[in-house]
């Protein structure tokens, strides 16, 4: 999902997760300090004359950046201070909500310094795994004679039945995943044999600083290109590239298995480098991904910078409650067309460990400052507020396991909330609930990365325990363990992939496809139905490698068919390919 990863452990919701639009992603502009210009989505009235809203938007101050024309939201900068006001007066607009503040870069700081901010520090859930000392690989579970090389470290495939799915199902070229998130290492040895560069696009734009001017994306002047406008086959946080192998990493002798390595990956990049994902981009990405015929999305975050998103909320003022609205508005559109496009969407429920469709605290929103001095603050949260895109309609939401089945010790859940479940790891699901990092997942990591955060030494070897090497000839690629619901999802987005290669069919007006309500009802009816632990409450205790005990109990709520674990059960890839 998002800033609630866990490096072994993770899961990125970020607000504003998915990528930019169908077009080049707009320059970043600098300006001075003095002259800081905010940017704003405008939603349009459904049905409204696009032309006519453009001059509503002009009148009221704002310049055109973008606009989606599929949805009906513009990204707009303005200087005036009452915009916001201004132009919801227009009865052409439906909303308006802040994107971001394009202001002044600081001074440069070292890029590597930059880079391990944003890797590690922003990723509560996916750190715990991140210096534990166990062995890179999970030897104990037994090597297949014909499988990848670092198979014995992919317990999750097993749990799935994936590898015995491969035996019948590996995928097919014809079907599209779209990558909607951080970005894709399309150049990784485990990934470029799948990987689409003519499909893949960047909706986004790096952030320097926020409103605060605490650092976000870095300076542009730090970036290799020194741009803010990443090219769409790169990925400077590595989460967009472990969710990319996860679903496809081909069967190739090198390193790990997809699960479906054989289907195209599409890079559809909605999220910033730093892991944040906002609405613009969000759109964008999902109607382009109904535009160029995707099949299935996987969408590992949450929307920028409401975690929860309420429309009456007494803790948010009226500005705020507008600006969630808009969001929840705008973000249904865009599902609801990309749904209609025949998009399987599949999304991430959250590193929380929470129950959603229970009254809940966040302490943790707005997590981005679009004007001076917005800070995050406390507030009620009522099962009426959403999270999105993963409580979005016609969205899969799935939950995480650890290699024993039981959900995963941060997952968030809910009965009626959760649609499926998968692996995503969960490093204290062992015997003494001590933490050990090959309980976690196992998927592709960026060179480039590995370097610039010094886990890698000069020679190319490993220097951390959660990152791992294979090489094939003089060809070498590197892993790292993750866990998180952002790890789950794109399991579950793999099978759905598997669903759409086996029973898909040429579509009318051209192209290969399957309805996405035949995809999820074929996905949840051959899920494995896991019940409730008994007597419905799970007590979770993990002790940390500096000796602190930790306990806390979630409730299951539900029946073995249908629950608040689970969902419809444990995807399973060999049933869902008729085995």
């Amino acid at each position: 999902m998002k800033r609630s990863i866990v490096i072994a452990s993770a899961v990125v919701l970020t607000a504003a997760a998915l990528t930019a639009p169908a077009t080049t992603a707009q320059a970043h502009v600098p300006t001075v300090a003095a002259d800081t210009s905010s940017e704003y989505v405008v939603l349009y009235k459904e049905g409204a004359n696009s032309a006519e809203a453009q001059k509503a938007i002009q009148a009221a101050g704002g310049s055109i950046v973008k606009v989606n024309t599929a949805v009906g939201l513009a990204t707009v900068s303005t200087t005036n201070t009452a915009f916001a006001t201004a132009v919801k007066a227009s009865p052409l607009i439906e909303g308006v909500a802040h994107n971001r503040v394009i202001g002044h870069a600081p001074a440069v700081n070292a890029r590597a310094k930059a880079a391990l901010k944003k890797a590690v520090e922003s990723r509560a859930v996916e750190k715990e795994g991140r210096d534990n000392g166990h062995g890179p690989l999970g030897k104990k579970w037994g090597k297949k004679p014909s499988a990848e090389p670092l198979d014995e470290a992919q317990w999750d495939l097993d749990q799935m039945k994936a590898n015995e799915a491969h035996k019948y199902e590996t995928g097919d070229k014809r079907v599209l995943v779209g990558i909607l998130d951080t970005g894709v290492d399309g150049s990784h040895p485990d990934i470029a044999p799948n990987f689409s560069n003519r499909l893949s696009r960047n909706f986004t734009t790096d952030v320097p600083v926020d409103a605060n001017g605490d650092e976000i994306d870095g300076p542009c002047e730090a970036e290799a290109d020194q741009s803010c406008s990443d090219p769409a086959n790169v990925d400077e946080d590595g989460h967009g590239t472990h969710v990319a192998s996860s679903i496809a990493s081909p069967l190739n002798k090198l390193g790990i298995a997809g699960v479906a390595p054989n289907v195209t990956i599409v890079n559809i990049r909605a999220g910033q480098d730093s892991g944040y994902f906002f609405l613009q981009p969000s759109v964008d990405a999902l109607t382009y991904a109904g535009d160029i015929g995707v099949d299935v999305v996987n969408m590992s975050y949450y929307i920028d910078p409401w975690l929860f998103n309420c429309t009456n909320n007494p803790a948010d003022s009226p500005e705020n409650q507008a600006e969630q609205a808009t969001i929840i508005k705008a973000t249904q559109r865009a599902l609801n067309y990309a749904h209609r496009k025949g998009v399987t969407l599949v999304g991430a429920a959250g590193n929380e460990a929470i129950d959603y469709t229970k009254t809940n605290t966040d302490a943790t929103s707005p997590d981005f400052a679009s004007v001076p001095g917005e800070a995050a603050y406390d507030r009620t949260i009522p099962p009426s507020c959403v999270s999105l895109p993963g409580e979005g309609e016609h969205v899969i939401s799935v939950s995480s396991t650890g290699i024993s089945k039981r959900k995963s010790y941060y997952s968030s859940y809910g009965n009626g909330y959760i649609d499926v479940a998968a692996p995503g790891g969960d490093t204290y699901d062992t015997p003494t609930n001590t933490r050990d990092i090959t309980r976690a997942t196992l998927s592709a990591y960026p060179e480039s990365l590995a370097r610039a955060n010094e886990e890698i030494d000069a020679d190319g070897n490993p220097t951390v325990e959660y990152v791992v090497k294979d090489c094939k000839g003089r060809t070498c690629a590197y892993y790292q363990y993750l866990q998180g619901t952002s790890m789950a999802s794109p399991r579950a987005a793999g099978v759905a992939a598997l669903i759409v290669s086996k029973y898909g069919r040429a579509q009318w007006g051209g192209g290969f496809g399957l309805d996405p309500d035949q995809v999820e009802a074929r996905l949840k009816a051959t899920a494995v139905k896991t019940p409730c632990p008994p007597g419905g409450v799970y007590n979770y205790t993990r002790i940390t490698p500096a000796g602190a005990t930790i306990t806390a109990s979630h409730t299951c709520e539900g029946n073995t068919f249908r629950n608040g674990f689970y969902g419809a059960g444990i995807v399973n890839a060999l049933k869902a390919v008729g085995h």
